[in-house]
């Protein structure tokens, strides 16, 4: 993948006009006004029975509209709204990566040093991997573990080490062959960057990321000024599942957010506001390609042409379609008990729809509304798991994500 997709977009947003009305232009020429897509959204969400949530569209780069939908505490009948905060799950993924982006821009992080140099002790000797780490640091390979491989799910390790029979975490596979998401890996990789900066991660990404984009709305940990407008999370019959509240900060998934806010991180790292136009093209550059049947189970090895025919790869923190007949994209899932989360950006277009919801039904209308809105027609549904009766059938991610609050 080259600059020049990139440099344009920059040059895209900067130049498009504000519009007194905004439109959403469609992948299929389709034109859609925002009482139309409001109409499909609702329409849509009610239909799966999703609780609550927020959306919003950037086109060319510039935001167009934002939506919500339904409550954010249906006990007492509170709407959710676009600044609702609410979990955003694995999509934290997505910002903890840019944010170790911007530290290799600054000099700050060697992507290629392995993370057993940029500790200061063996990974068994702290506290929180005293039992688990005691196996792996034992394993050669483990000295060849770097920030590229766990930014782009090549490490070898397994999503989180509740799911190993023994607890202990392992490498699966020699580090950088494949693609195996991991959630660990990114807290590792936190780990030695906490130490090496000398501060907690909350700290470090509110004062490098949040603050200076105005995320009123966003932290890695729970704050008391979101309490008024926060959502709590619902099961898939609409049982109450608790709030949303994360006290300790995780690069794999512990953010919340508000779309408001997540819209105003996605447009100023498409704008290269975030980090350089080349580093956010070293960022979407393909580090792996995918073959896999799904994404999960992470360590199933079956295989499928789903991937391959729209080039899905991924880059370091977001995953990739590099062959489709709508150019380049990126994007991040997330998903956890009562968060159900997706956001893809089409990048020769500057077209991104970014879904946040606080309901186990979330993932139903994904492809819907994907489909109906922005006619994204190249998603690789069945590996992302969306077609409905994998979504109906598969718990993999609700099991993992309770083992790692």
């Amino acid at each position: 993948m080259k600059l020049g997709w990139i440099a344009i977009f920059v040059c895209l947003a900067a130049a498009s006009p504000a519009s007194a009305a905004p439109v959403i232009h469609r992948l299929d020429g389709r034109v859609l006004t925002a009482q139309e897509a409001d109409r499909i959204a609702d329409r849509t969400l009610a239909a799966n029975g999703v609780m609550g949530a927020e959306l919003a569209i950037l086109d060319h780069g510039r935001l167009v509209w934002t939506h919500a939908y339904g409550l954010r505490d249906a006990g007492q009948a509170l709407p959710m709204t676009p600044d609702t905060n609410i979990w955003a799950a694995s999509i934290t993924k997505g910002a903890f990566a840019t944010w170790v982006m911007l530290q290799a821009e600054r000099g700050r992080i060697d992507l290629d040093q392995p993370v057993a140099q940029i500790l200061t002790k063996p990974l068994d000797q702290y506290d929180n991997y005293r039992v688990s780490a005691a196996k792996l640091v034992r394993d050669p390979a483990w000295a060849r573990v770097t920030p590229r491989m766990l930014l782009s799910h090549t490490s070898g390790l397994a999503n989180f080490v509740a799911l190993e029979p023994d607890k202990a975490l392992r490498l699966h596979f020699a580090p950088g062959s494949r693609f195996a998401y991991s959630g660990d890996g990114l807290n590792i990789l936190q780990l030695a960057l906490e130490e090496k900066l000398g501060a907690s991660l909350e700290v470090l990404m509110d004062r490098d990321l949040f603050a200076p984009l105005g995320m009123a709305h966003t932290s890695m940990v729970w704050r008391e000024a979101f309490r008024p407008d926060n959502a709590l999370r619902y099961g898939a019959h609409g049982g109450l599942i608790g709030a949303t509240r994360r006290d300790q900060a995780r690069g794999a998934g512990s953010m919340a957010t508000s779309v408001s806010d997540l819209a105003r991180f996605t447009q100023a790292l498409m704008a290269g506001r975030i980090v350089a136009p080349p580093t956010l093209a070293r960022m979407l550059t393909p580090q792996i390609a995918i073959n896999a049947r799904q994404q999960f189970p992470t360590l199933d090895t079956a295989t499928s042409g789903e991937g391959p025919k729209v080039g899905l790869a991924y880059g370091l923190g977001w995953g990739l379609l590099t062959r489709t007949p709508d150019g380049p994209a990126f994007f991040k899932e997330g998903h956890g008990d009562g968060a159900e989360n997706y956001m893809i950006c089409f990048t020769r277009r500057g077209l991104c729809l970014l879904i946040l919801t606080n309901s186990d039904n979330g993932e139903l209308a994904f492809k819907p509304l994907l489909e109906a809105l922005i006619a994204d027609r190249v998603t690789p549904w069945t590996w992302e798991s969306y077609e409905r009766a994998q979504v109906l059938g598969n718990e993999e991610h609700k099991g993992v994500m309770r083992a790692a609050r």
